[in-house]
């Protein structure tokens, strides 16, 4: 299989997945209504999707900053149920969240170690915009890894929606997305 293959096998098993997050994202950032206020943080999510369940190898726990399983443990289990504990958790909560490629939400949130030169390819031919923060920068690189299928980022700063696949990122600024495009799920 050749690499282009590989990238439309993991695009095409993974998409509506994707699309649910960053629709999920999207609602978060068109509801909250401060967005430009001097000393005020808007929601924040950092969300990879991943192949497998062994993600240690480039992750470490980040505290006691957990996902609440409890409340929704399936992306796709209810939109509504997703959406209001991805909202509490973008407002309470910091690290990256762990989705399995089957839709389940891991509970321990987690910092993304960066890859090195020479553990991925192609990572020191990134270029990163003006605009991209640590969250931003730490997705694009971490799209690059083998079982990573998707990254999903909401930025706390303007509400900008990114997403990540393969070194590449498709963003979404806050006043481009939402509207009657948006296809109903």
């Amino acid at each position: 299989m050749n690499a282009l293959d590989e990238v439309l096998q993991k695009y095409a098993t993974s998409q509506s997945l994707m699309d649910h997050i960053r629709y999920t994202a999207e609602s978060l950032s068109m509801e909250f209504d401060k967005w430009g206020e001097q000393y005020v943080s808007g929601p924040s999510l950092y969300i990879l999707i991943v192949a497998e369940v062994n993600f240690a190898d480039y992750t470490d726990p980040l505290g006691d900053n957990e996902w609440p399983v409890d409340r929704c443990r399936v992306v796709t289990e209810s939109r509504d149920v997703f959406t209001k504990v991805a909202r509490d958790v973008a407002f309470s909560r910091d690290g990256a969240v762990i989705v399995t490629g089957d839709g389940t939400i891991q509970r321990q949130m987690v910092r993304v170690r960066n890859p090195y030169r020479g553990e991925v390819e192609n990572v020191e031919d990134l270029e990163f915009p003006d605009w991209m923060g640590t969250k931003h920068m730490s997705a694009l690189e971490t799209s690059l890894r083998d079982d990573v299928l998707w990254g999903v980022t909401l930025s706390e700063e303007d509400g900008r929606v990114t997403t990540f696949l393969n070194g590449t990122y498709q963003d979404y600024p806050r006043d481009e997305i939402g509207g009657r495009w948006r296809p109903e799920a």
